[in-house]
């Protein structure tokens, strides 16, 4: 059976030391989609929606999001990022946008959480910026693809 590693022995929360462990280079890459209406879809794209550009206020968001992971997660430490990417990608076949975010640092935890609170905002800036056109735009698929480094190596989702 999997260990918790957030619980102590009386099933307390608490945060994990990593004091023990060495500095690596660490990265993860997360995904999520927004599914909405074709019309959505291309206002977005067409960059005439009323609140202004959609896929730059993501990426931006999701940016400042993995930043500020530490604050918003209860157990997650404070760390250094080195590298912060997201891209949203229209995805004319959802139909909607699809949002991936890479994050990298040397240190002694991972960026898993990163990653996926990267991805989280940006798609929830997606939906706030477009709602007044969609509100039936559904947030699908968050989830990690792959992370590599430190002392579990590297996971790949199937």
């Amino acid at each position: 059976m999997a260990i918790l590693t957030h619980l102590d022995e009386q099933g307390a929360a608490r945060m994990v030391d990593v004091s023990d462990k060495a500095a690596t280079t660490r990265e993860a890459l997360a995904e999520g989609r927004v599914a909405m209406a074709p019309e959505t879809l291309e206002l977005i794209v067409s960059g005439n929606a009323k609140k202004g550009d959609v896929l730059g206020a993501a990426r931006l968001a999701g940016i400042m999001a993995a930043k500020r992971t530490h604050e918003l997660i209860p157990l997650c430490h404070p760390l250094l990022l080195t590298k912060v990417e997201v891209e949203v990608a229209p995805d004319p076949a959802l139909p909607g946008l699809h949002v991936t975010a890479r994050v990298k640092v040397t240190g002694q935890t991972g960026v898993e959480m990163e990653a996926l609170t990267a991805v989280s905002v940006a798609c929830l800036t997606i939906y706030d910026m477009a709602k007044a056109a969609d509100r039936g735009m559904r947030i699908e698929g968050i989830r990690l693809l792959e992370k590599s480094g430190g002392r579990s190596g590297l996971f790949r989702a199937e």
